[in-house]
């Protein structure tokens, strides 16, 4: 099983790094669509919780590296936390707790806002990052609401999808 969630970390490690290269193609920007998001949340969701948590970090310190978005301080950083909670969140609600997926979307969503807010409020504190923790957060979801929408319309059918999907080729193999 740790194989097969390896692998899945990886494909959404690349997932995470390509997408939003393809949506920068289209002139659709990161802060607004969100789409380094959608592979951390997947990943929440089918992943045991500390996978989770380490697709969410290395995703954007990786994109950063090789891309150079998000900015490595203190963009990466930030998101590097933030994405961290969203899959750890994800993966604990949907399997600890047993809550579907837009209650676990929610949840995640908010708990991986906190921890955003926390870090800048940490960054300002430890390295005197010119950022305000709360106007941060007020504008990283009045500019992320589109991918916020997108993520809660098409994130639930698509893990429908997937897990219907990843049950019949349990059942074949």
């Amino acid at each position: 099983m740790k194989t097969k969630e390896l692998v899945l970390s990886g494909l959404l490690i690349a997932s995470g790094v390509i997408l939003p290269m393809m949506f920068h193609m289209f002139g659709m920007t990161g802060p607004i669509v969100l789409p380094m998001h959608i592979p951390v949340l997947i990943g929440g969701f089918l992943l045991s919780p500390h996978f989770a948590l380490i697709l969410g970090i290395v995703t954007p310190i990786l994109s950063g590296l090789l891309t150079g978005m998000p900015v490595m301080f203190p963009m990466a950083v930030i998101m590097a936390v933030e994405l961290g909670v969203y899959g750890l969140t994800a993966a604990l609600a949907t399997r600890k707790f047993k809550l579907s997926i837009i209650p676990s979307l929610v949840i995640s969503m908010i708990s991986g806002r906190i921890a955003a807010g926390l870090t800048v409020a940490a960054l300002v504190q430890l390295f005197g990052v010119k950022m305000d923790p709360f106007m941060y957060v007020k504008g990283a979801v009045l500019t992320g609401l589109p991918g916020i929408l997108i993520q809660l319309i098409f994130l639930p059918p698509l893990m429908y999808a997937i897990k219907t999907y990843m049950k019949k080729n349990s059942a074949n193999a």
